[in-house]
């Protein structure tokens, strides 16, 4: 009895020990981190509620929290606006109010398009709306898309409008692969349409809302000053990528992933290998794209010129967006989703002068 006694006592230090070596290292590296891309940014406001996307209207920022609430932040102050929505939020992982941007003419007509999950008879639907805002309320107007794929993991939700003034929107797979590859279905797509909903003429296949197929979870979307796309996606456990995208192209998922190819699919400029970054929202300056990392804690850059991938950011915890205007980067961290460990007063949103990320 005392020799199994001794067994077990030795067991529960070796696992005690084992979890005190996680978090030490745990530490040294947040330490690393922060000593290496040691840039101090600036808070712009604070006490967020899992924030996904930052949309800007002059000095005004409006940020969505995937609660169902946008935020507001002006002159330094922040006002959390009621989001009215015809069917209510779907509780669900990685799932809620997601992309959200603004209207090319909003101070004209107070419009803007919004993504997010509806609960409807036990499943979860994701969902792309108009929105006007009233006063200080945002209310759906109009339903453009319905019935997008939604699962427990891959909602996409990534909402841009690119140069011509077309709404791009990413979907997930919904973890059912097979959708990906599938130009009938709008999951595990990105989608092009004109702002009321239609589906343009040039579109690369007729009558169809896809603009690029084969996608697992893209979370980003950005252009260049030559108005070429980019985007981000998450891999599977690892293997997360940078597209270049073009019309009408399949990029793969889940017949190819990292270096594997195959005919008639493209492979990503560059991808994370077995490491994961969890790559979202992304924007351009000059050459290079800057996108947020969760799991990668951080955020990245990635040249054109060059090929060159550098982290440039570290020591905020997760970053789910960025957003760039003229010489400086926005970014909110998404320490409250619940893979994260949130800090006083998380989340936030930060802003930092690109001239500081540029530091080695």
């Amino acid at each position: 009895m005392k020799k199994i006694i001794s067994f077990l006592f030795l067991l529960l230090l070796i696992a005690l020990s084992a979890c005190t070596n996680e978090s030490q290292d745990s530490n040294e590296e947040a330490k690393e981190t922060v000593g290496g891309l040691d840039r101090e940014a600036k808070v712009l406001a604070q006490n967020l509620v899992i924030p996904w996307s930052i949309a800007k209207s002059g000095d005004i920022f409006y940020l969505t929290e995937r609660t169902g609430s946008i935020v507001k932040v002006e002159n330094g102050n922040q006002t959390r606006m009621r989001v009215e929505l015809s069917d209510p939020l779907a509780e669900v992982a990685e799932a809620g109010l997601m992309g959200f941007v603004l209207h090319p003419e909003f101070k004209e007509n107070g419009l803007a398009f919004a993504y997010y999950t509806y609960a409807e008879e036990g499943d979860s639907i994701n969902r792309l709306v108009q929105l006007r805002l009233d006063g200080n309320v945002w209310k759906e107007e109009r339903i453009l898309l319905d019935n997008i794929p939604s699962g427990q993991f891959h909602q996409g939700g990534r909402l841009e409008i690119g140069p011509d003034e077309k709404l791009y929107v990413t979907t997930g797979d919904a973890t059912k692969e097979q959708i990906s590859q599938d130009i009938n279905a709008i999951g595990g797509k990105i989608l092009r349409m004109n702002l009321d909903g239609t589906i343009p003429s040039d579109n690369p296949f007729k009558g169809s809302y896809v603009y690029s197929y084969g996608h697992r979870n893209p979370q980003g979307l950005a252009w260049n000053a030559a108005g070429e796309l980019y985007s981000t996606e998450h891999g599977p456990s690892g293997f997360d990528e940078i597209n270049h995208i073009q019309a009408g192209k399949n990029y793969g998922w889940p017949l190819i992933t990292g270096d594997e190819e195959m005919e008639g699919m493209q492979t990503p400029l560059i991808h994370s290998g077995n490491s994961t970054w969890a790559p979202s929202g992304a924007d351009f300056k000059d050459h290079t794209l800057y996108f947020a990392a969760l799991a990668g804690q951080g955020i990245y850059s990635y040249t054109l010129d060059t090929k060159k991938l550098e982290k440039v950011l570290g020591g905020y915890g997760r970053v789910r967006d960025v957003y760039i205007a003229q010489d400086t980067l926005y970014f909110v961290t998404n320490n409250t989703d619940g893979r994260g460990i949130p800090r006083e007063n998380d989340d936030k949103l930060y802003q930092i002068n690109l001239e500081d990320l540029r530091k080695n």
